[in-house]
């Protein structure tokens, strides 16, 4: 990847977003008519610093400072997919970062509740989302939105070592989860529908997902 920058400074970002349906996603089981309209719709280096814009398409995560990362597209859109959002399901985004997921399930048709800890975060999610159907709220991420419970589906933007009950408690009955789990030193992006009070999570794929601080297994734990 060394050089991507300087290669996509020259051509626009309509077309690095063509480059990045047809390379990334296309090939790889994103083929969603909806997902793949939305992401060839938003805007992905709106929710980079300006400084990384020109590299906002590559197929590996973004640094964005304190801990946290942009995931890589394909990421993205595996999850979204795996997710079947519809038009009024109500989401909770956990890791809200910048704001490119949350702009994404509102092309979705999602009423979407976009949790994030880092202020600085949320400051730059809200200038880069203006959609009406999304709500941010600032918190610690692995307490989840009880007060908006419960949601059709819980999407969290990262890789983590545990799922905590109080989130599993906010997923309504026959809602699904999507996210990554962390095991040793393998990623693999996992989905649960909860069924008799119980989210059970099953792998769907192997990818490299950045981690979510906050969901880090006590010593000793094991899956």
């Amino acid at each position: 990847m060394a050089g991507m920058a300087t290669q996509l400074s020259d051509i626009s970002a309509a077309e690095m977003r063509s480059a990045m349906i047809d390379s990334q996603l296309r090939t790889n089981d994103v083929i969603d008519p909806a997902v793949v309209a939305a992401m060839a719709a938003e805007p992905r280096e709106a929710h980079v610093p300006a400084a990384l814009a020109s590299v906002a398409y590559i197929d590996r995560a973004i640094d964005l400072g304190g801990g946290r990362y942009l995931n890589a597209p394909l990421v993205t859109g595996r999850m979204l997919v795996e997710a079947a959002i519809r038009p009024g399901a109500r989401v909770l985004l956990i890791g809200a970062a910048t704001g490119y997921g949350a702009a994404l399930l509102a092309r979705l048709g999602a009423e979407v509740h976009a949790l994030e800890e880092d202020a600085a975060l949320i400051a730059a999610g809200r200038k880069a989302t203006a959609s009406d159907a999304i709500r941010w709220i600032e918190g610690p991420l692995s307490a989840g939105v009880p007060d908006g419970a419960p949601f059709d589906r819980i999407i969290i933007d990262g890789a983590i070592e545990i799922l905590p009950d109080a989130i599993a408690d906010q997923l309504a009955e026959g809602g699904k989860l999507v996210a990554a789990r962390r095991e040793g030193a393998v990623v693999r992006l996992v989905q649960g529908v909860k069924a008799g009070g119980i989210v059970a999570l099953r792998p769907f794929a192997d990818m490299d997902v950045a981690p979510l601080p906050g969901f880090e297994a006590p010593a000793g734990f094991r899956f």
